[in-house]
């Protein structure tokens, strides 16, 4: 582990402890389910914070299981067991604390099954693949008063809080309007053939409660988020994010209308057979989602960089005095609208892993920190949740090809009886739903 990685968890922990005392020395038996790396990255901030014993680690290739058990050995966190299935881990190690760091597709089971064990959870965005399952994982993390953060690391960026603070400051004026953008490079699609799954992945339980599709490694390892069966495209990846802008800024729960549209008409077209598999998720999307008092607009592209404007990705919000850029890489600016002003500047403060401003080492402080105190988390599961349903609203009006009226406080479609029903999905049998 880096100097430099260890420096910002103890610095990040160290805000805490004047108001813990003995709590903040307190240890937590942990557990990983999900061991690829982005899961191994969080679980190093786990073990930089010098209060997590790692008991357990599962994932469903051994080879990654076993890479995850030996870097952790040689970075000085124990000898954990590994396990297949998260259930049997769950039942032997006991952990207080979970991180779930899987395909979203496994996140409501495996976090309601944590829950009901007792555990506290850390589990990436977003919350579930479908509504339905988000709803359930928040319930039961209530019914279990269980502390769960979700991977909504953009909520204590030092850049993005002190952006938010600037836009409530009302010098940007009077927000009407929000554009939310990711895009990157990219073109025609080429499908790859379908293959045997590598020696040592269970790759039925890879799919678990999803179809069961051959194997292609378009999918495994890293390519899923592309395949609707288990994630929701680029809209449930870097949406979440800058959505979750959207709903911390305004405080209100949700949208009241969403629209969305989108394809595929540079990638081509989904190959889907026997041999050969592409990936099936839209190569671009625009999402308007209707509020009280402002309207908001989702779009990406996986093509046609965006070296036209200043920035790639980001949210630009567009006030009566100016326009606030909140980015990524590129920390924060306010742009006014008399052309003779100067532009406001603030520069990112990124962390590791790779300096990429993940910020998890901030994020495990403050979990640490809620459990320590019986609190709520900054990226509680109801935030995260609210956040989490902003795209998978706007991937149920694309599939329906209309808009769809939303009642934020009961959580409910008006109107249309199959948008409602895209709300949850059938799982794949011996699988059960949650209710």
């Amino acid at each position: 582990m880096s100097d430099r990685r260890h420096f910002l968890a103890t610095a990040a922990a160290g805000l805490a402890l004047p108001m813990l005392g003995a709590e903040a020395n307190k240890t937590y038996s942990t557990a990983l389910i999900g061991s690829g790396w982005w899961g191994m990255n969080i679980l190093r901030e786990a073990m930089a914070s010098g209060r997590c014993r790692v008991v357990g680690l599962c994932d469903v290739d051994a080879n990654v299981l076993e890479n995850g058990i030996a870097d952790v050995e040689s970075e000085g966190g124990g000898k954990p067991r590994g396990y297949r299935d998260y259930r049997e881990l769950l039942a032997k190690e006991k952990p207080q604390i979970v991180i779930i760091a899987t395909p979203d597709h496994w996140h409501a089971l495996q976090s309601i099954a944590a829950a009901q064990a007792g555990a506290h959870i850390y589990v990436e965005k977003p919350t579930g693949h479908t509504i339905a399952e988000s709803q359930a994982m928040l319930r039961a993390a209530r019914k279990a008063a269980v502390v769960v953060q979700v991977g909504l690391h953009r909520r204590i960026g030092p850049h993005h809080v002190a952006a938010m603070e600037f836009l409530r400051s009302g010098k940007v004026g009077q927000v009407g309007m929000v554009r939310l953008f990711a895009h990157s490079r990219g073109g025609p699609e080429t499908p790859k053939p379908n293959a045997k799954a590598p020696e040592g992945l269970d790759w039925d339980l890879w799919c678990g409660p999803g179809p069961l599709r051959p194997f292609n490694s378009k999918l495994h390892p890293g390519g899923w988020r592309h395949f609707l069966d288990y994630a929701n495209g680029t809209m449930g990846d870097w949406g979440v994010h800058w959505m979750d802008q959207v709903l911390w800024w305004s405080g209100q729960p949700g949208p009241k209308r969403v629209f969305c549209s989108g394809g595929r008409d540079v990638a081509g077209p989904v190959l889907k057979s026997a041999q050969e598999s592409s990936t099936d998720a839209p190569d671009h999307q625009i999402a308007t989602f209707e509020f009280d008092g402002f309207t908001a607009v989702w779009e990406h592209r996986k093509f046609g960089a965006n070296n036209a404007e200043k920035h790639q990705v980001g949210a630009y919000f567009y006030g009566s005095n100016g326009t606030l850029h909140i980015g990524w890489k590129d920390g924060w600016t306010f742009y006014p609208n008399d052309p003779k002003a100067t532009p406001i500047h603030g520069d990112n403060q990124l962390q590791e892993p790779q300096g990429d401003g993940h910020n998890i080492a901030l994020l495990w402080a403050d979990f640490l920190r809620a459990i320590d105190l019986a609190q709520k988390p900054v990226a509680d599961i109801e935030i995260g949740h609210r956040s989490s349903m902003m795209p998978l609203l706007a991937m149920i009006s694309w599939r329906c090809g209309r808009s769809i009226q939303w009642d934020p406080q009961k959580e409910e479609i008006l109107g249309d009886a199959e948008a409602s029903a895209l709300m949850r999905r059938d799982y794949r049998a011996p699988w059960v739903y949650p209710s």
